[in-house]
C-alpha cells in the first residue's frame, strides 16, 4: 500500500511541469507594447495579470475575446504600437480600434 501512494505521488509531480507548460508561461499568450512604457512593473485588468519589463507587458490567455483584452490593457496602459494575441500582431486597423479605448 505504501508503494502505491509512492508511485502515485511520484507520477503526479513528474505531471507538474507539464501541466505548468500546457497553461502558458507567463510571457504567454499575450503581449502589449505601449507607446509609452508604463510606470509600474504588473497591472490588473479584470483577472488578467500583466507583467511589464523593457516597454513590453505580457499576459496569460484570459477568458474574454482577444480584442477586448486589448481594450482593457490600453485603458491602463496608453495607446500600444503593437499588440499580439496567441503569437498574430493585431493588424492597424484591429490596433486602432484598441487604441480607441486608451486614456
Amino acid at each position: 500500500m505504501t508503494r502505491f501512494f509512492a508511485a502515485a505521488a511520484a507520477a503526479t509531480l513528474a505531471l507538474v511541469p507539464a501541466a505548468g507548460i500546457a497553461q502558458g508561461a507567463p510571457n504567454g499568450y499575450y503581449s502589449a507594447t505601449p507607446v509609452s512604457a508604463p510606470a509600474k512593473t504588473s497591472l490588473v485588468t479584470r483577472s488578467t495579470l500583466w507583467k511589464c519589463d523593457a516597454g513590453t507587458c505580457v499576459a496569460a490567455k484570459a477568458n474574454a475575446r482577444d480584442g477586448i483584452v486589448c481594450e482593457l490593457v490600453a485603458r491602463e496602459v496608453g495607446k500600444l504600437s503593437a499588440f499580439r494575441a496567441n503569437g498574430a500582431d493585431f493588424d492597424a486597423a484591429a490596433l486602432e480600434k484598441c487604441n480607441a479605448k486608451a486614456n
